[in-house]
């Protein structure tokens, strides 16, 4: 993954709260669903270049995950 490691975490913070408004929870419960993730997982391997997608894509995914749990 060639991302910036600075830019990557102010993306996950951005996807983190869009997920907490999508799924109405927490930020704090969005920030821990988040870390423990299968798409924190991918992101962070940079599989399928994964951190260019929308911040939406990526809470949409997350609220996905969320609900399959």
């Amino acid at each position: 993954m060639n991302a910036n490691p600075t830019l990557l975490q102010m993306k996950y913070a951005r996807v983190v709260g869009l997920f907490a408004e999508l799924a109405e929870i927490t930020k704090d419960e969005a920030l821990a669903f988040f870390y423990g993730s299968e798409t924190y997982r991918l992101v962070k391997k940079g599989v399928s270049d994964l951190h260019c997608m929308s911040d939406m894509y990526l809470a949409e995914e997350l609220l996905q995950e969320y609900r399959k749990n």
